[in-house]
């Protein structure tokens, strides 16, 4: 059997963070005397003191081997278990969610998907729309962690191929994790910083533009406003698209580079390929709504732009009119949502380096139709493509599209019409945040889901943020055994 107590030690360690966190809008709330900041403490103490207990009673055992499998188990229960103690301020506190809706946005928030079941955002406490900023912004930073860190050694979609010589076991990775990890707070944090203070710099509040701010960089949509971006529409658009992409590149590309080596940034395939997309998208899109509406050339571009950069990151904040655009606008916004963004950064989907492999392994197979008695190995940046690498890879893609089916149908059983189910499953298992269909026309929220449509997109985000992999293995009977 696997020994749960390094697992436990871990998370009792995160919940206590978590419940640190909890503080700061707390904090807020109190300076603003509006009555919020005792139920967001009641919170805090009580994840603190569950996170306590977990460290406490498994502290003897943090010396025990940390293998493939403790990672796997260690991944999901972060993102399973903390978003219900991250669930308890919607819970406690204004606006009072049911443990559905309030999972749901915790889950929402730290799998920085962006969608959220709260309307009315401006009449909340501060504190809670700094709070839902921070899951974002926590979540964020967890999964930049675990995608430079663990995932090439797990082996999930074929995310090993990122391994090298001394970066292959946990043996290995274990001992530099602690400085890595401090690299990439270091860019994560300057990063926010820079865009909090360019927000703040063209007209935003300042709790807007410290949530704008952590949800660009974690690539996570949660805005403290019903509009998202519309009401900054302009420079706001332009900096947000900005930001938006620095949040989704590979982190591990910043701190080679604040190391002192840009080279890599600027040579990486998926970086390179991934701007072509943008920027192929934006213009078609832009062309697209210019000469079939009366819309000006500059605000059709500006709204493609950030829209589409927006729903390519997998970061959810919206502006304009561009979820009713329909047309051409909702075939690019599904097909780019699909592909998403860069492997190693906070961002989902696919990503650009799976596609990238999907592309590769398919001009392979022609090239070896048309040749039979040749053989012609798929490369990715000059390296041969190991065939591990590529059934990972299968495997994962197989899974994305049964698993966006499945879900799409189930979606459809609880009473959703099916382009409403297809986007909710779409915009969920891609953590993109993004709302189309009748469903979310009312209020651009997901709050009128039923209750079992919210508990599908929650599985949806949880799976998509894990790799799905990485949960379907630990249904199996052997993950469990020596």
């Amino acid at each position: 059997m696997v020994d749960v107590r390094p697992i436990a030690y871990v998370l009792g360690w995160i919940l206590m963070v978590l419940a640190g966190l909890m503080l700061l809008p707390a904090f807020v709330d109190w300076n603003a005397g509006n009555g919020n900041a005792d139920d967001i403490l009641q919170a805090a103490l009580v994840t603190a003191g569950v996170g306590v207990l977990l460290a406490l009673s498994s502290a003897n055992a943090t010396r025990g081997a940390f293998d493939v499998r403790s990672a796997y188990l260690l991944t999901a229960a972060i993102w399973f278990v903390v978003p219900a103690f991250g669930a308890l301020p919607f819970m406690l506190g204004a606006p009072r969610l049911q443990f559905t809706e309030a999972y749901f946005e915790a889950v929402s928030g730290i799998t920085t998907t962006g969608a959220t079941v709260i309307y009315g955002l401006e009449e909340l406490p501060a504190g809670m729309n700094l709070w839902r900023g921070l899951l974002n912004a926590a979540g964020g930073l967890g999964i930049a962690f675990v995608a430079m860190i663990f995932l090439p050694v797990m082996r999930v979609g074929g995310m090993q191929f990122f391994r090298t010589e001394g970066f292959d076991t946990f043996g290995k990775v274990l001992p530099r994790a602690t400085d890595l990890a401090k690299q990439l707070l270091g860019v994560y944090l300057g990063l926010i910083v820079i865009a909090g203070l360019t927000y703040s710099a063209i007209g935003m509040t300042p709790l807007d533009a410290a949530v704008h701010a952590m949800a660009s960089i974690a690539t996570g949509g949660f805005s403290p406003r019903d509009t998202s971006f519309s009401v900054y529409a302009g420079a706001g658009e332009y900096f947000g698209a900005l930001f938006m992409v620095l949040g989704s590149l590979p982190y591990v590309r910043y701190v080679q580079l604040v190391n002192g080596s840009a080279t890599p940034l600027w040579r990486d395939s998926q970086v390179r390929a991934y701007l072509k997309i943008i920027a192929f998208s934006v213009l078609t899109v832009t062309l697209w709504r210019w000469l079939t509406s009366d819309m000006p050339f500059e605000p059709a571009f500006r709204e493609s732009l950030f829209n589409l950069v927006s729903i390519i990151s997998s970061t959810g904040f919206f502006s304009g009119s561009f979820p009713a655009w329909g047309g051409y606008m909702l075939v690019v916004a599904f097909v780019i949502g699909v592909i998403g963004a860069c492997s190693g950064s906070s961002a989902a989907g696919l990503t650009v380096f799976r596609s990238q492999l999907v592309a590769a392994a398919l001009v392979s197979q022609i090239r070896q139709i048309v040749s039979p008695g040749r053989v012609v190995p798929v490369k990715y940046e000059g390296r041969v493509v190991e065939k591990d690498v590529m059934d990972a890879l299968i495997l994962y893609v197989t899974g994305y599209v049964l698993t966006l089916g499945v879900l799409t149908v189930a979606m459809t059983l609880v009473g959703l019409d099916t382009v409403s189910a297809l986007f909710a499953v779409w915009t969920a298992l891609g953590n993109i945040g993004y709302g189309f269909g009748p469903i979310v026309a009312r209020t651009g929220t997901f709050v009128d889901l039923p209750d079992a449509g919210k508990w599908i997109m929650t599985l949806a985000m949880l799976l998509g943020r894990l790799g799905l992999l990485a949960i379907f293995v630990l249904v199996l009977p052997r993950f469990w055994r020596r």
